[in-house]
């Protein structure tokens, strides 16, 4: 007999796991191991997920229940009170439905609990769109609309997107009644389960139709092209990801149309360094403006702003400049335009500025002194803090 894995391990949690964690990592994987999520899978996977499937009920049976909990962390399997957990008579298909609330034996009713987690139930919807939009930064700072043409399926007009020829009869599928699935009892480890799929007939629609549309070929959806206004909002960042529900792919035969996913790009600019909300812009100032102080006109996004220079500016001094950045996509407030000063030193002189500057070089505000240099060590220290 294999040897049990502690039961912690089991469901991926610590010893101090909260009940809610435990529940949210039994239900994950009694979805994932559940016999009827097998389909196509070969005879060797199909049994090892059913091993676990009991083995992840046994396991919550047991770490769910206060009672139980403590005489495990106190005795481990070997449980002198109990005679040991998940001995004989136990059913992992009881704790799957008391968690579910599910009154069928096996697997019935699971489908129909978890249809926004089982991707075979949405046969008939649409699938999704991707595309990428791109923005520069005058569209962050105030928002913009997009007119975009989209390549997709539409409903056929045709048909009106049933699928059937004009004036034809659309009847319930007689295999499965119309519900579009099917439902056979197959035998598992643990007894009989019953599980239900896809009806092979209807391909999950749950209708038939007798004459069709001869220009969808029945499908309900031919190849178009819808214009669609995307109103971006004000503050989008790179990567950000807008969902715009009912503009994606028509779905098969009067199905409910896909999401279009509108995935946001900033073109590159040079201008500014873009840190979340906040801008950086580097400006480099000539050594006379730098010593002696003045005004410097810096470029926006929209516009310019006049920067005051104070006298001896120094390398590596930063101005904030609050509310000049870009707007928060939530519209909380803005944040800064941040500007870096580097002090720009010629690289080559004539013979009459090198003669000025060798007349100053003597001059005692143009020497360093222990106090510059500790200013300079403590902006060091601000870089790198």
């Amino acid at each position: 007999m294999a040897q049990k894995r502690d039961y912690y391990e089991v469901l991926g949690v610590s010893k101090e796991a909260s009940i809610d964690e435990i529940k949210k990592a039994y239900r994950k994987m009694a979805i994932q191991y559940h016999p009827d999520r097998q389909t196509g899978k070969s005879d060797v996977e199909k049994k090892e997920a059913e091993e676990r499937f009991k083995e992840v009920a046994e396991a919550y049976e047991v770490l769910s229940d206060a009672q139980k909990r403590a005489r495990y962390d106190q005795f481990g399997f070997e449980d002198p009170g109990m005679g040991g957990f998940g001995g004989a008579g136990f059913n992992p298909f009881d704790i799957f439905n008391s968690f579910f609330g599910s009154s069928s034996s096996g697997f019935g009713g699971f489908s129909s609990m978890f249809d926004e987690d089982d991707e075979e139930s949405s046969v008939s919807r649409g699938s999704s769109i991707r595309i990428r939009v791109k923005v520069n930064l005058s569209d962050v700072m105030n928002g913009v609309e997009k007119h975009l043409k989209i390549k997709k399926y539409v409903a056929c007009p045709h048909c009106n997107g049933t699928g059937a020829k004009d004036g034809t009869e659309i009847e319930n599928c007689k295999t499965c009644g119309g519900r579009g699935r099917v439902v056979r009892n197959v035998r598992t480890i643990f007894g009989m389960a019953q599980t239900q799929s896809l009806c092979p007939d209807c391909g999950g629609t749950g209708k038939r139709i007798k004459t069709k549309c001869q220009h969808c070929n029945g499908e309900g959806v031919v190849m178009g092209e819808q214009t669609v206004d995307v109103k971006i909002p004000a503050g989008v960042a790179q990567g950000m990801q807008l969902k715009m529900s009912g503009y994606g792919h028509a779905g098969r035969r009067g199905g409910g149309n896909g999401d279009l996913m509108v995935m946001i790009e900033e073109e590159p600019q040079n201008t500014f360094i873009r840190e979340e909300n906040n801008l950086i812009y580097a400006l480099l100032l000539d050594f006379p403006t730098a010593c002696l102080g003045g005004e410097v006109e810096i470029p926006l996004v929209e516009g310019s702003y006049k920067l005051k220079i104070d006298p001896g500016t120094q390398p590596n001094t930063q101005k904030r400049l609050s509310g000049k950045g870009l707007p928060s996509v939530n519209r909380y407030g803005k944040g800064d335009l941040i500007v870096n000063i580097g002090v720009y030193v010629p690289e080559k002189i004539d013979k009459d500025e090198k003669q000025t500057l060798e007349q100053l070089r003597d001059h005692k505000n143009f020497q360093t002194s222990p106090s510059c240099f500790e200013k300079f060590k403590q902006r060091i220290r601000n870089i790198f803090q």
